[in-house]
């Protein structure tokens, strides 16, 4: 399996988000090939702040595997982590992160190296794919 095959499980979590009417953004958790732990923006569904989509995979992961600790595990998100999933990511002490598009306004790369020192970070992964599910989502809604 690659990083461009899980981006695309991500993606369809994006997708989700997209036809629930929340911001387009998904993530998948991945130990050893298999997913296990999946989740999209629902901010909106839940009225929650912090019900983003790493956040709903990092929990769903870590209730799978029964541990807080996600050392082997990659975290897979259509967008750059913001700073609360970033330091999320850091807690679970993440083996890596991928992300597809560049976040230049919120996303944690803007404010420091906020992730666990042994974890790994990738980018730019599928990020046209990513970035154009965003811009379609924000041009829909200024319409």
């Amino acid at each position: 399996m690659t990083d461009d095959y899980f981006m695309g499980r991500a993606l369809q979590e994006a997708r989700a988000a997209l036809a629930a009417g929340e911001i387009p953004i998904g993530a998948v958790v991945v130990l050893d090939d298999r997913i296990v732990g999946r989740g999209h923006n629902q901010t909106e569904r839940l009225r929650d702040v912090t019900a983003h989509a790493e956040m709903l995979a990092l929990t769903a992961a870590a209730n799978h595997l029964g541990n807080k600790y996600l050392t082997g595990c990659t975290l897979y998100v259509t967008v750059e982590p913001c700073v609360m999933c970033a330091g999320a990511s850091a807690w679970a002490q993440l083996g890596a992160v991928v992300y597809g598009a560049e976040e230049l306004k919120t996303g944690f790369r803007r404010f420091g190296d906020l992730l666990h020192p042994r974890t790994a970070l990738r980018g730019g992964v599928r990020a046209a794919e990513c970035a154009a599910l965003m811009q379609s989502f924000f041009r829909a809604k200024r319409r």
